[in-house]
């Protein structure tokens, strides 16, 4: 980055921080930024803030939110009986649009992938076998990506939670394998979820 001036270096070094931003997109946003109204750069600059200082995990699913418990973990109309286990929040948003579950989430924060040095430790399965032991479950739905990770992640969730006496099931492969559930429309992860079989 030497070749620019150190303010657009500092903003394009930073920008390659985000995921899937490599050394061209960076510098075409940049640029952006630098021809965009400052009133404009300052909105997203306090949007980046804000959100950075007002959302946190909820304590009970993990999900995002601005009050703790989150909207869904608090809203008495949900099925309290299911759980869906989903690896980020956006996978939460993805089942949200779909308008076909009621029930409760957890988010584990990842998937299982020895590869990248994740293991069950650094997800959050010891809190949801915590909300297993202590409340009135009857189902987890397993809904994490149907690649590698969300496969291997799921089966090792099922052997868990099946001695709890609680009913495991996956959802279907509506989904393409090797896919991630935001990039999936409404129409098949409605159909994923309905097809979901016990595991």
């Amino acid at each position: 980055m030497s070749r620019y001036v150190q303010p657009m270096a500092n903003l394009i070094e930073q920008l390659m921080r985000l995921p899937s931003i490599g050394p061209k997109t960076a510098q075409r946003l940049a640029f952006h930024i630098l021809k965009t109204p400052r009133e404009n750069v300052a909105r997203l600059a306090e949007a980046l803030i804000d959100a950075k200082d007002k959302i946190v995990s909820c304590s009970v699913c993990g999900n995002i939110t601005e009050q703790d418990p989150c909207s869904i973990c608090a809203d008495n109309q949900r099925d309290k009986t299911l759980i869906a286990v989903v690896e980020e929040s956006k996978d939460v948003m993805a089942l949200e649009r779909t308008g076909e579950f009621h029930g409760l989430y957890h988010v584990l924060g990842g998937a299982i992938s020895p590869m990248d040095g994740i293991g069950p430790d650094d997800i959050s399965v010891k809190e949801l076998l915590e909300r297993l032991k202590n409340q009135t479950v009857r189902e987890v739905i397993l809904a994490t990506n149907p690649n590698i990770e969300g496969e291997a992640t799921s089966m090792y969730l099922a052997k868990l939670i099946k001695p709890i006496g609680v009913k495991v099931t996956r959802i279907a492969h509506g989904l393409p394998v090797g896919g991630d559930l935001e990039y999936a429309d409404e129409a098949t992860l409605a159909r994923a979820l309905e097809g979901r079989r016990e595991v």
